[in-house]
């Protein structure tokens, strides 16, 4: 059997729609990452990207589990002293609700450079609607995530 390598202009690129209010956090953002890398696929291939574009709509309703609501701190250092800042879950779903999905995500990629070019095929909304209609969106994402 031969290992295949396929190079960028041999890549087909696939769009998704997920709808944020349906599933849990955790698990649709574990799916997304794994979309977007294009571990998905049989022709994954690591140097370069070959994942998806996913689109999430209804970031706002995203659901957690547990106490995370009332619970949950976004941490970040400056790398100065006293520069940790954190901030509550529920003050981020009040203020920046794509945040919420897009730190979920950002979070399970590589953390290197295709890892930040994979995040920008990310497209996260608040409400309902988005603007990628025009790239034939498969609406059908699987309901057991």
């Amino acid at each position: 059997m031969k290992t295949t390598n396929l190079k960028p202009e041999e890549v087909e690129t696939r769009w998704y729609v997920y709808d944020a209010s349906e599933h849990a956090l955790g698990r649709m953002a574990s799916k997304i990452a794994m979309q977007l890398m294009g571990k998905d696929r049989p022709t994954y291939t690591p140097n370069f990207l070959n994942g998806a574009h996913v689109v999430v709509v209804n970031a706002e309703g995203a659901r957690l589990s547990g106490k995370k609501n009332e619970q949950k701190v976004y941490m970040s250092y400056s790398g100065y002293a006293g520069g940790l800042k954190s901030t509550s879950l529920e003050y981020v779903r009040e203020n920046r609700p794509i945040d919420i999905v897009r730190e979920a995500v950002r979070r399970m990629l590589p953390k290197n450079r295709i890892g930040r070019e994979m995040l920008r095929n990310l497209k996260v909304y608040a409400g309902n609607e988005h603007p990628h209609q025009a790239q034939a969106p498969d609406n059908k994402v699987e309901a057991t995530l």
